[in-house]
């Protein structure tokens, strides 16, 4: 099912690649860009979403799989999390285009598809073992699921924002760099809360049922209280500074680095109490 959710991504993609490149076909005005209305920004292809769909729902299906062959809800080891991660970020993506709240631009939806299908290349790489073992006894908790999946929603809005935060800083257009830092500010406004609950406090409190404390500044919990901070920072400068702020951009883009070696590089690179595979 991972396979078939990772050839559907590459479907997508692909149908995505073109659009845009027709999209980018000239124009018999060359200020129609800038002339056009808002609703020029909300024109949705449905099918790129339906395959998102369907990748989505084979991801996590085969997450309820693996869950009903180790007795226990599989979300406690790197393959099970990038599974999960890029399965929701699937979800994501497809209800990007259907909401109308934010306009709708398809690079966005285009830029989290490549890294759903690189999430899903690293699942499927040696670096995330695929045996389906219960887990160990610390890691039997409801608590480290609510951590890891808050966690990784709540990544997920960060993964279009940090699309949107590139393109604002390659853009040159004024009235996309408008719609570009509200899709960056929106994303994160929506994903902090999310992210706040599962890193710090779902996880503060399985770490003190695993542990004994809540907090014991362990690499990964202090990757996760910088990446916390990182857009923290976004936020507060964000409504100090006002729109279209490069600092404010940057920090942006700094914050979903944070949560790629918060995963990645504390993981491989760092030893800890976060040290299971």
């Amino acid at each position: 099912m991972a396979t078939l959710a990772f050839l559907l991504l590459i479907v997508s993609a692909l149908l995505q690649s073109i659009a845009l490149f027709k999209r980018k076909t000239p124009s018999p005005s060359p200020s129609s860009e800038t002339a056009l209305p808002r609703r020029s920004f909300t024109k949705r292809p449905l099918t790129p979403s339906l395959f998102l769909l369907l990748a989505g729902f084979l991801l996590l299906l085969h997450l309820g799989v693996r869950s009903y062959q180790i007795r226990f809800i599989a979300l406690t080891g790197v393959f099970e999390s990038l599974v999960f991660y890029s399965g929701f970020l699937c979800f994501l993506l497809f209800v990007y285009p259907l909401q109308s709240r934010l306009p709708f631009l398809p690079f966005i939806q285009f830029g989290g598809t490549i890294v759903a299908i690189v999430l899903l290349a690293l699942a499927s790489s040696p670096i995330a073992p695929k045996e389906a073992l219960p887990p160990i006894p610390a890691l039997r908790s409801y608590w480290l699921v609510l951590h890891v999946a808050f966690s990784f929603i709540g990544e997920a809005f960060f993964v279009v924002s940090f699309v949107s935060a590139l393109s604002l800083v390659l853009s040159k257009e004024a009235k996309r760099k408008e719609i570009l830092d509200r899709i960056t500010y929106t994303s994160i406004a929506v994903g902090y809360p999310i992210f706040t609950a599962g890193a710090l406090i779902f996880g503060a409190v399985w770490a003190e049922k695993a542990w004994g404390r809540y907090w014991n500044w362990d690499p990964k919990e202090t990757w996760a209280l910088i990446t916390w901070l990182v857009y923290t920072v976004y936020l507060h400068l964000r409504l100090l500074r006002g729109k279209k702020d490069s600092i404010t951009t940057w920090i942006a883009i700094l914050g979903f680095l944070c949560t790629l070696f918060t995963f990645f590089g504390v993981n491989y690179l760092l030893s800890g109490l976060h040290s299971y595979r």
